[in-house]
Protein backbone atom coordinates (compact mmCIF):
# COMPACT_ATOMS: atom_id res chain seq x y z
CA UNK A 1 0.00 0.00 0.00
CA UNK A 2 1.07 3.70 -0.75
CA UNK A 3 1.93 6.04 2.04
CA UNK A 4 0.17 9.27 1.47
CA UNK A 5 2.58 11.91 1.02
CA UNK A 6 0.62 14.58 3.30
CA UNK A 7 -1.59 13.79 6.53
CA UNK A 8 -5.23 12.96 5.66
CA UNK A 9 -5.59 15.76 8.57
CA UNK A 10 -4.36 18.30 5.51
CA UNK A 11 -7.62 18.04 3.29
CA UNK A 12 -9.94 19.49 6.20
CA UNK A 13 -11.03 22.20 8.17
CA UNK A 14 -11.63 21.04 11.45
CA UNK A 15 -14.39 22.67 13.39
CA UNK A 16 -15.51 21.07 16.37
CA UNK A 17 -17.74 22.29 19.42
CA UNK A 18 -17.03 23.33 22.83
CA UNK A 19 -19.24 22.89 25.21
CA UNK A 20 -20.18 25.66 28.11
CA UNK A 21 -19.22 24.25 31.43
CA UNK A 22 -20.20 26.81 34.15
CA UNK A 23 -18.38 26.79 37.71
CA UNK A 24 -14.91 26.49 36.25
CA UNK A 25 -12.41 26.31 37.40
CA UNK A 26 -14.04 24.32 40.36
CA UNK A 27 -12.65 25.36 44.00
CA UNK A 28 -9.54 24.17 45.36
CA UNK A 29 -10.89 22.16 47.95
CA UNK A 30 -12.55 19.97 44.96
CA UNK A 31 -9.11 18.32 44.51
CA UNK A 32 -9.95 18.34 40.31
CA UNK A 33 -9.33 21.60 38.62
CA UNK A 34 -12.11 21.16 35.94
CA UNK A 35 -13.41 17.41 35.79
CA UNK A 36 -14.59 18.10 32.17
CA UNK A 37 -17.02 15.26 31.18
CA UNK A 38 -16.97 12.71 28.29
CA UNK A 39 -18.81 15.43 26.01
CA UNK A 40 -16.27 17.58 26.26
CA UNK A 41 -13.76 15.28 24.35
CA UNK A 42 -11.98 16.97 21.04
CA UNK A 43 -12.04 14.12 18.54
CA UNK A 44 -8.94 11.94 17.88
CA UNK A 45 -7.67 12.80 14.55
CA UNK A 46 -4.28 10.35 14.49
CA UNK A 47 -7.20 7.84 13.31
CA UNK A 48 -7.38 9.26 10.03
CA UNK A 49 -3.65 7.95 9.59
CA UNK A 50 -3.91 5.17 11.21
CA UNK A 51 -2.32 6.16 13.95
CA UNK A 52 -3.02 5.23 17.85
CA UNK A 53 -4.34 8.67 19.82
CA UNK A 54 -2.53 8.01 23.25
CA UNK A 55 -3.95 11.38 24.54
CA UNK A 56 -7.63 12.00 25.71
CA UNK A 57 -8.08 15.93 25.04
CA UNK A 58 -11.03 17.65 26.48
CA UNK A 59 -12.28 21.45 26.13
CA UNK A 60 -14.76 23.45 27.43
CA UNK A 61 -15.60 27.44 27.53
CA UNK A 62 -17.65 29.44 30.09
CA UNK A 63 -17.49 33.39 30.13
CA UNK A 64 -15.16 33.48 32.45
CA UNK A 65 -12.45 31.63 30.43
CA UNK A 66 -10.86 28.82 28.63
CA UNK A 67 -10.61 25.01 30.38
CA UNK A 68 -7.98 22.50 28.62
CA UNK A 69 -7.37 18.95 30.01
CA UNK A 70 -5.51 16.21 29.05
CA UNK A 71 -5.04 12.55 30.27
CA UNK A 72 -2.08 10.28 29.02
CA UNK A 73 -3.03 6.99 29.56
CA UNK A 74 -0.21 4.07 29.22
CA UNK A 75 2.68 5.79 30.13
CA UNK A 76 5.04 4.53 32.64
CA UNK A 77 6.69 7.65 32.88
CA UNK A 78 10.14 7.10 31.28
CA UNK A 79 13.04 9.72 31.58
CA UNK A 80 13.47 11.68 28.18
CA UNK A 81 16.48 10.83 25.73
CA UNK A 82 19.37 12.45 26.17
CA UNK A 83 18.24 14.02 22.83
CA UNK A 84 15.33 14.65 24.03
CA UNK A 85 14.40 19.21 25.05
CA UNK A 86 14.53 19.31 28.23
CA UNK A 87 11.06 20.32 29.09
CA UNK A 88 9.60 18.94 26.28
CA UNK A 89 6.63 16.93 27.90
CA UNK A 90 3.68 18.25 28.52
CA UNK A 91 1.06 20.64 26.50
CA UNK A 92 1.34 22.89 23.57
CA UNK A 93 -1.93 25.32 22.96
CA UNK A 94 -2.41 27.75 19.88
CA UNK A 95 -5.37 30.33 20.44
CA UNK A 96 -6.84 32.80 17.96
CA UNK A 97 -9.72 34.42 19.51
CA UNK A 98 -10.50 36.22 16.14
CA UNK A 99 -10.54 32.43 13.90
CA UNK A 100 -8.41 34.10 11.44
CA UNK A 101 -8.18 31.89 8.52
CA UNK A 102 -6.91 33.43 5.97
CA UNK A 103 -3.43 34.79 6.85
CA UNK A 104 -0.35 32.45 7.50
CA UNK A 105 0.85 34.74 10.38
CA UNK A 106 0.03 35.11 13.62
CA UNK A 107 -1.70 38.27 15.10
CA UNK A 108 -2.26 39.86 17.78
CA UNK A 109 -4.78 38.03 19.15
CA UNK A 110 -3.00 34.89 18.67
CA UNK A 111 -1.89 33.11 21.95
CA UNK A 112 0.44 30.54 22.77
CA UNK A 113 0.84 28.85 26.04
CA UNK A 114 3.27 26.28 27.35
CA UNK A 115 2.26 23.79 29.91
CA UNK A 116 5.57 21.53 31.04
CA UNK A 117 5.43 19.02 33.19
CA UNK A 118 8.08 18.77 36.27
CA UNK A 119 9.36 15.47 37.59
CA UNK A 120 8.08 13.15 34.64
CA UNK A 121 10.78 10.61 35.19
CA UNK A 122 10.66 10.02 39.11
CA UNK A 123 8.00 8.98 41.46
CA UNK A 124 6.92 12.01 43.86
CA UNK A 125 3.51 14.19 42.71
CA UNK A 126 3.98 16.08 39.36
CA UNK A 127 4.83 19.80 39.05
CA UNK A 128 3.39 21.97 36.11
CA UNK A 129 5.11 25.26 34.92
CA UNK A 130 2.89 27.13 32.59
CA UNK A 131 3.67 30.28 30.29
CA UNK A 132 2.85 32.50 27.64
CA UNK A 133 5.61 32.41 24.87
CA UNK A 134 5.91 34.49 21.73
CA UNK A 135 4.70 32.86 17.96
CA UNK A 136 7.42 33.07 15.57
CA UNK A 137 6.73 35.80 12.90
CA UNK A 138 3.80 36.75 14.47
CA UNK A 139 2.86 40.55 12.90
CA UNK A 140 2.37 41.55 16.08
CA UNK A 141 2.47 39.82 19.78
CA UNK A 142 -0.69 39.42 22.39
CA UNK A 143 -0.48 40.81 25.38
CA UNK A 144 1.81 38.82 27.76
CA UNK A 145 0.33 37.54 31.52
CA UNK A 146 1.89 36.57 34.15
CA UNK A 147 2.43 32.56 34.75
CA UNK A 148 0.22 33.29 38.40
CA UNK A 149 -2.94 34.29 36.80
CA UNK A 150 -3.40 31.05 35.03
CA UNK A 151 -5.38 28.34 37.65
CA UNK A 152 -3.15 24.68 36.52
CA UNK A 153 -2.62 21.20 38.04
CA UNK A 154 -0.73 18.18 36.74
CA UNK A 155 -1.67 14.53 39.05
CA UNK A 156 0.36 11.29 38.29
CA UNK A 157 -2.19 8.56 37.81
CA UNK A 158 -1.34 4.98 38.24
CA UNK A 159 -0.86 4.46 34.36
CA UNK A 160 -0.20 8.06 32.72
CA UNK A 161 -0.71 11.51 33.57
CA UNK A 162 -3.19 14.12 33.64
CA UNK A 163 -2.76 17.80 33.86
CA UNK A 164 -5.75 20.46 33.60
CA UNK A 165 -5.57 24.50 32.59
CA UNK A 166 -7.58 27.45 32.66
CA UNK A 167 -6.97 30.21 30.66
CA UNK A 168 -8.84 33.14 32.23
CA UNK A 169 -10.56 35.60 29.47
CA UNK A 170 -8.32 38.41 30.77
CA UNK A 171 -5.34 36.29 29.54
CA UNK A 172 -7.05 35.85 26.32
CA UNK A 173 -6.94 39.27 23.80
CA UNK A 174 -10.20 39.36 22.29
CA UNK A 175 -12.19 36.52 23.67
CA UNK A 176 -15.67 37.92 23.86
CA UNK A 177 -18.40 34.99 23.24
CA UNK A 178 -20.78 37.33 23.35
CA UNK A 179 -19.86 38.76 19.38
CA UNK A 180 -18.11 35.96 18.90
CA UNK A 181 -18.51 31.73 19.01
CA UNK A 182 -15.20 30.82 17.18
CA UNK A 183 -11.86 30.22 18.34
CA UNK A 184 -9.00 29.30 16.50
CA UNK A 185 -7.27 26.20 18.53
CA UNK A 186 -4.50 23.97 18.28
CA UNK A 187 -2.52 21.49 20.43
CA UNK A 188 0.64 19.33 20.78
CA UNK A 189 0.92 17.00 23.66
CA UNK A 190 4.36 15.55 24.30
CA UNK A 191 5.52 12.48 26.19
CA UNK A 192 8.66 10.19 26.19
CA UNK A 193 7.16 7.10 25.59
CA UNK A 194 5.34 8.48 22.75
CA UNK A 195 4.98 10.57 19.33
CA UNK A 196 3.38 14.13 19.79
CA UNK A 197 -0.29 14.11 19.09
CA UNK A 198 -1.93 16.69 17.68
CA UNK A 199 -5.39 18.20 16.66
CA UNK A 200 -5.06 18.21 12.90
CA UNK A 201 -1.37 18.45 11.01
CA UNK A 202 1.73 18.29 13.35
CA UNK A 203 5.24 19.81 12.68
CA UNK A 204 5.67 18.42 9.42
CA UNK A 205 4.01 21.75 8.76
CA UNK A 206 4.51 25.20 10.27
CA UNK A 207 1.13 24.69 12.63
CA UNK A 208 3.19 26.81 15.33
CA UNK A 209 3.51 29.43 13.99
CA UNK A 210 0.31 29.40 11.06
CA UNK A 211 -3.07 30.01 12.19
CA UNK A 212 -4.58 28.86 9.08
CA UNK A 213 -3.82 25.72 9.80
CA UNK A 214 -5.28 25.75 13.42
CA UNK A 215 -8.64 23.94 13.95
CA UNK A 216 -12.07 25.74 15.13
CA UNK A 217 -13.68 25.90 18.29
CA UNK A 218 -17.38 26.51 18.01
CA UNK A 219 -18.04 27.96 21.64
CA UNK A 220 -21.40 26.13 22.25
CA UNK A 221 -23.99 26.76 25.16
CA UNK A 222 -25.74 24.10 26.71
CA UNK A 223 -28.47 21.95 25.39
Amino acid sequence: MTTPLLPQAFWFRLAVPCRRVDGLPLPAAKGRLLDLPDSCALPRTAALDGKPSWADVRVAWNPSGLAIAVEAAGSNGARAAADRPAGADGLQLWVDTRDTRDVSRATRFCHRFVAKLVGLGGRGPLGLEVAQRSIARALADAPTCRPEVIPARAERLRNGWRLELFLPAEVLSGFDPETNRRLGFAYQVSDPDREDQFLGVGREFPVGENPSLWATLELRDPD
